[in-house]
């Protein structure tokens, strides 16, 4: 996948206050775009992980302080996700530990149409009334950086949805708002809820995506019980299985399919369109890639 060059505004840059940063999930699709961008604007970045230099565990509570010594602000990413059980207390356990550490920004990534997500946003909000939330729809960079990219190298993709219109959301648009909110207090208290400026079925989003690629490629709906048996049959982890299908049960459900305008009020410009994320990233999609 190609690497989106951050864009320098220097009114951000004169906005951060020479603190460090805290970004959680440093190597995931929305923490290392984050941190990049931190890094590109010349704000120190403390980059963590379970898989990172320095080692940040949500199931090890032990690992937390040293993260948030020190730090002004904090991007949270919660892995896996939001909706599983026991999260919102978890991240706001986190927000505590956070604002004892002196932390002034706290910008929570959550998930649209997604009711655990918002209880923990309340929650969070509870403990940090100037939380700043990025609430996403569903990521244009499923189909080249996750569980979408191998069955559209193969040619057909085959998902449990069927007309379900969906407002995909660039993942640079998600990053280059977390780094205003973690950088200028002005976005302190605000809920941006993140999408793309159309809404698009999966199927359309397919052909946008073969136009780009310039490549044969076929979208083909399937009921749950095809969907997860399939997943069974790879090996898939039961737990990510159950993820899955609530994804596209109770989030892809129609509910989301409306645009909203979080992007603009955060940055004062429209959002990516979906074909602009689709033409950046062709190559992803090339035979052999």
């Amino acid at each position: 996948m190609s690497q989106q060059q951050p864009t320098l505004d220097p009114s951000t840059a004169a906005a951060a206050d020479g603190g460090t940063v805290v970004v959680l999930g440093a190597t995931g699709k929305t923490g290392r775009r984050v941190a990049d961008r931190l890094d590109a604007l010349g704000v120190p970045v403390r980059r963590a992980s379970r898989s990172a230099g320095l080692r940040f565990d949500w199931a090890d509570e032990s690992t937390w302080a040293a993260v948030l010594d020190g730090a002004t602000a904090v991007y949270v990413a919660y892995a896996p996700d939001l909706a599983v059980a026991g999260a919102p207390e978890t991240v706001t356990r986190l927000a505590v530990a956070a604002r004892d550490a002196g932390v002034q920004r706290l910008v929570l990534l959550s998930g649209r149409g997604e009711t655990e997500a918002q209880r923990a946003e309340r929650m969070v909000a509870e403990v940090l009334p100037a939380r700043t939330v990025v609430r996403c729809a569903f990521f244009a960079q499923n189909f080249d950086e996750s569980f979408l990219l191998e069955p559209l190298l193969q040619g057909e993709l085959a998902l449990p949805v069927q007309d379900v219109r969906e407002p995909f959301v660039d993942l640079e648009d998600v990053a280059e708002v977390a780094v205003e909110a973690l950088t200028d207090d002005a976005h302190a208290g605000h809920v941006y809820e993140l999408t793309g400026p159309r809404a698009l079925t999966f199927g359309e989003a397919v052909a946008e995506i073969a136009a780009a690629a310039e490549r044969d490629l076929r979208y083909v709906p399937i009921t749950m019980a095809e969907f997860t048996g399939g997943l069974t049959a790879m090996g898939v982890p039961a737990e990510e299985t159950g993820l899955l299908e609530y994804l596209f049960t109770e989030v892809l459900d129609g509910r989301g399919s409306f645009v909203a305008d979080g992007v603009e009020r955060a940055l004062g410009r429209p959002a990516r369109d979906f074909r602009e994320y689709a033409t950046r990233e062709a190559a992803d999609w090339a035979p052999g890639a």
